[in-house]
This record gives C-alpha cells, structure tokens and sequence, in this order.
C-alpha cells in the first residue's frame, strides 16, 4: 500500500466572494456529471514544492464537490531520489543525463510501486517524472491515467527525454503548463493547464500589515529600511546568486535596503542542502543579506509575512516550471520582479503588473525603480492582483481538471 496523505477538508463555497459566483456554479455543473468518480493523485512527495502545495488544495475541493479523490505517495529511498533529482534537471536542460544503474534504480522502483497502485480507480493522475513509468506496468488499474507534468521540458537533455518518453507518451492524457513545455513525440491527448494557488491557504490568506511587520521582524529584518525578498527552492534554476549581485547593485545607489532569500527543503531534493549551502558562502556572511528556510520556523504564515512586507519581490528564475511563488507574491498586492522564463511571463504583463528581466543588471534597475518610486510599486501591485484573481485561483485549475475528467468519460477513456 503506497503512503497515503491526509488533505483535510475545504469548500468551494468559500472561494465564491474572490472568485464570483458564475465561475462557482461552472465548478458544480461540470462536478454533477462526475459524482462519485473515484479519483487517485500520485506523486513523489507530500512536503515542499509546488505539487504538494497544489494538492494539498486540489484534492479536498474534489471531494468536496462530489469525487472521491485520494493522494498517495510513492515509495522511494536516496538513490531513487539521486537519480530523479538528476532527471528533474536534464529535462530542464543540464548536460548531464543519469547513469545505466541510475536509470535501472528509477525503473525498478516504478515498477515496485506499481505492485502497491490499488485497482477500481476511474482517474489516476501521475505528478512529474519520478513516478512516470507506473502506467506501463499496471495499466488496468485505472480506466483513465493522467500524466501532470509540472517542469520546463522545452529544451530537455536529447538522452534524457528519449529514455523517458516511451513511459509517458501512451498516457491517454497529459497535462503541461503551456504549449512550449509539450516535448516532441506525445501522442495527443495533451491539455495545457496552468497551475494555480489557493487564496484561502495560510501562505496567501490576507494578513494584516500589522502582523506582517510582527512577523518579519522576528527574524532581524528592519522593519523601517527596504526589502527586497525571492521566495523559492535553494536550486541552481532559482538563482539565489544572480538575486544576491542584484541586490549588491542595489545597495551601491541605496546602501539601506536589505534581502531575504526565503525557501523550503523538500524531502526528495537531496541536492538542495548543498546549492543552500552555496549560497550562503555567496552572501559571505553580509549582515543585511537574510537567508531562512523550514529550518529556521519559516512555515507559511512567515511566507506570507515576507511577501506581503517585502517592497519587492523577486523571482529570478533562470529556468522555471511555472513558478507559483509569482502568483503568490502579486496576490499579496507587491511590486515584482522576475526572470522571463517558462511561466512567469504568463503571470506578469510586463510594464504592468510587474518587470520581466533577463540578467543580474536588468533585476537590479528595475528593483531599483520600484524602490525608489513608492507610488509605482502600488500600481503595478493593485495591477497584479486583479489579473492574478481573473486567472491563477484555484478554482480555476478545478474546473479545468473536471473538464479534462469529463472528456476522458465522453472519450471512454
């Protein structure tokens, strides 16, 4: 039996005074068709990054409209995760491609928990590459599959996506962010879905300023100087480094401003502690640059905090899958800056609801125009939010997967 992960219960009619009613009764329409579908989530983890937080809303919005969704967790020990790790990163394009034995590790422990996929499920959903071989082994398990992939897979190492794709191309759908990410060779069946946050989880949920403040300056942060702040994974793609000479061009012109570098540790990114570790030697001990992390009690509500304080944020991605943290920063009504990569520019209409960039010195100027124009920053935050709220709520991304169960149904699957 896979490991399963408790949600917790939620309901749309929550959602329905950000969201408005019309997209509300949309939602339930399309969930009466599907009543009762039993409905599996199958992923490598259930804490850090964006699937699991995803899920975690996802999953009980199901049930709560009528399927009977579950979300279970493979089994995987560090040599899976090693290799997966490896693969994550030749798909978004890294050189290198895993070994024979790393591939045999990968394909083996699909196969494992494929064995552990119990049977009678009218939907299962596969989440990314680590669990991407399940549908070849125990195909009857499920009338429908589904293969969500959540990475830039534009430009993938050549090695890698021929290795992988003989697993994933059969799916009788697939999910990608955009258009670009379809690598050549799916055979049909694809759906383009963006991904979405939840407005009503702890990370995003409204917080008063007052409460911001408290909670940023736990963490040595002067409440009365600038904040710059990028909330990511410590991984070479985030660009923790690049964030951190912006900031240095930054204080050359405001010697003032300050920097928090906010992320997670997930249980299945063993490379994470080392990249953390790298750019904690960057900042070379520099009082005003804050590094944090789980480890230190940043939970989502210190997220938020940060988020909704911060007189920037950024997100300097040099590859991204979609990259949430976006939405989840412009929800908070803040001035943004981020890498013009993967799906950031479809959350930011640049010049309008935030600045696209494409090198160090380019996030450094626009941070710095936002700085120091107090009244630009408001509007491009007042902008961004009411575009976030027309298009990356989770609502949205609920309705799109009951349309996607419903053509899988009228295709019989």
């Amino acid at each position: 039996m896979l490991q399963p992960v408790i949600v917790g219960n939620k309901q749309l009619a929550d959602y329905t005074h950000i969201v408005g009613r019309e997209l509300i009764e949309e939602i339930k329409d399309l969930a009466k068709q599907l009543e009762g579908s039993r409905v599996l989530h199958l992923s490598a983890t259930a804490f850090g990054g964006g699937v699991s937080e995803i899920l975690y809303t996802l999953v009980p919005l199901m049930n709560d409209v009528g399927l009977a969704a579950e979300w279970q967790v493979i089994y995987g020990r560090e040599d899976f995760f090693n290799a997966t790790k490896l693969m994550h990163n030749a798909l978004q394009g890294n050189p290198q491609d895993l070994t024979r034995k790393q591939w045999k590790t990968w394909r083996s422990y699909n196969q494992m928990n494929a064995r552990e996929v119990s049977d009678g499920w009218d939907v299962i959903i596969v989440h990314d590459p680590q669990p991407a071989a399940l549908y070849s082994f125990v195909p009857a398990k499920a009338a429908g599959w589904v293969w969500r992939c959540h990475i830039d897979v534009s430009a993938p190492n050549p090695e890698t996506i021929a290795r992988l794709l003989p697993y994933i191309c059969d799916y009788p759908a697939s999910i990608f962010h955009m258009q670009d990410y379809v690598p050549h060779g799916m055979n049909g069946n694809v759906h383009i879905i963006a991904p979405a946050i939840d407005p009503l989880a702890p990370k995003n949920m409204a917080l008063p300023p007052d409460d911001a403040r408290h909670i940023v300056g736990q963490f040595d942060i002067d409440l009365d100087r600038p904040l710059m702040c990028q909330v990511s994974r410590f991984d070479p793609w985030k660009d923790p480094l690049g964030v951190i000479d912006a900031y240095r061009i930054v204080k050359q012109r405001i010697p003032d401003v300050q920097l928090a570098l906010v992320g997670s540790m997930a249980t299945d990114d063993p490379e994470g502690w080392d990249y953390f570790n790298s750019t904690v030697a960057h900042a070379d001990s520099e009082p005003d640059i804050h590094i944090l992390n789980n480890f230190n009690n940043v939970g989502n509500i210190e997220v938020n905090a940060f988020q909704s304080h911060a007189d920037v944020v950024v997100q300097k991605s040099t590859r991204e899958g979609f990259g949430l943290t976006v939405s989840e920063a412009i929800w908070k009504g803040r001035p943004f800056v981020g890498g013009a990569v993967g799906g950031i520019p479809l959350q930011v209409k640049d010049g309008e609801s935030g600045y696209l960039v494409k090198t160090v010195e380019e996030c450094a100027a626009r941070c710095l125009e936002i700085l120091q124009n107090p009244e630009l920053g408001r509007s491009l935050g007042r902008t961004g939010k009411e575009y976030i709220r027309q298009h990356f709520l989770s609502p949205r991304y609920l309705r799109d997967y009951l349309r996607l169960f419903m053509h899988l149904s009228s295709n019989g699957r």
